[in-house]
């Protein structure tokens, strides 16, 4: 199965050589508009699949080794001598584990969320990898367990949170030609679920030779990149654009959180960078308990200013006695 290219920088609708900075604020202003809790009805299913391309793009531009990578790829990638970096040339054979000479491909619908061409060169494994389990060549009265089937399953901070469930379609095909089956799942993604943690299908692997026990399907939860939140353990932090005025003299500011948006107070004299804490506001810990969220004040200096601007800044320079160079 061939691989399509896929571009990037044409999906966060940025130039190649856009900064980080322009890069995150892409990703920021499609991941909002697209994001699956705010599309409703028809748009729902075509906003989720935006939704991941966007994220797919994000996870490989927002990080300078990877993007270094997928420069280097270049679209011509499948062409002799447009191999830097060492990726291999070629299609995706789309064969998830196993050994030469039979058993089955493993192809997913509703998992990841990522494209076969960023598994391919991004993910360090295939969507679905295979561990354990039956040799091929087993004689058929030799009882041996299957082997397990390993996915990625992508997850919003909001099915993290709340919970979610999930369409799943697992296609299998054997490798001598003798046609494949499909089951559909209905996963449930419990509220609380953590990133790398694994959701277990059990029986749903490989099938046992012999009479053995079929292997296990496992689903490793990826959080997706949130337009508002990074996270760290349960703690979520929130970058908070303040005014200079704001900053001096304190403000109540809303603040989005998993919960919805509440009002967070700004002590006066805060500076840029200073984290204020919202208790209890993050993803659940393993004790029941919540993380918190932490609003990092960002203080943004205007720019355009008008000549009435102009004017007030001028004169709150003439006569302030603060000096942010002042020894100490």
């Amino acid at each position: 199965m061939a691989v399509e290219f896929k571009d990037y920088y044409k999906t966060l609708q940025v130039a190649r050589t856009a900064s980080p900075e322009e890069i995150k604020a892409a990703f920021r202003k499609l991941a909002r508009r697209f994001h699956p809790d705010v599309a409703k009805g028809a748009d729902k299913k075509k906003a989720e699949d935006r939704f991941k391309e966007i994220n797919e793009a994000y996870e490989v531009l927002s990080d300078p080794e990877k993007r270094k990578r997928y420069d280097e790829l270049g679209p011509n990638w499948e062409h002799p001598g447009a191999q830097a970096g060492g990726f291999p040339r070629g299609g995706f054979a789309g064969r998830r584990g196993g050994a030469p000479g039979g058993g089955e491909d493993f192809e997913f619908g509703g998992t990841t969320g990522f494209s076969d061409f960023f598994e391919q060169f991004f993910s360090g494994g295939g969507r679905g990898s295979r561990r354990g389990g039956a040799g091929f060549g087993a004689e058929e009265d030799y009882a041996a367990n299957g082997g397990d089937v390993e996915a990625d399953l992508l997850v919003s901070l909001e099915e993290a949170f709340h919970g979610a469930t999930r369409k799943l379609t697992l296609r299998r095909s054997a490798q001598d030609g003798t046609g494949g089956r499909e089951n559909t799942y209905q996963v449930r993604i419990p509220p609380g679920v953590r990133e790398g943690q694994r959701i277990r299908l059990t029986g749903q692997g490989s099938p046992g030779q012999g009479g053995g026990a079929a292997g296990d399907l496992y689903l490793r939860v990826h959080f997706a990149q949130h337009p508002d939140f990074r996270v760290e353990d349960s703690d979520l932090y929130y970058d908070l654009d303040v005014a200079p005025w704001e900053a001096a003299l304190g403000a109540k500011l809303k603040v989005p959180t998993l919960d919805g948006a509440v009002l967070l107070t700004v002590p006066p004299g805060t500076s840029s960078d200073g984290k204020l804490r919202l208790r209890a506001h993050g993803l659940p810990r393993e004790g029941g308990e919540r993380g918190d969220l932490y609003a990092v004040v960002k203080v943004q200096t205007p720019t355009g200013l008008t000549a009435e601007e102009k004017a007030l800044w001028e004169k709150l320079a003439a006569g302030s006695s603060f000096s942010p160079r002042a020894e100490s």
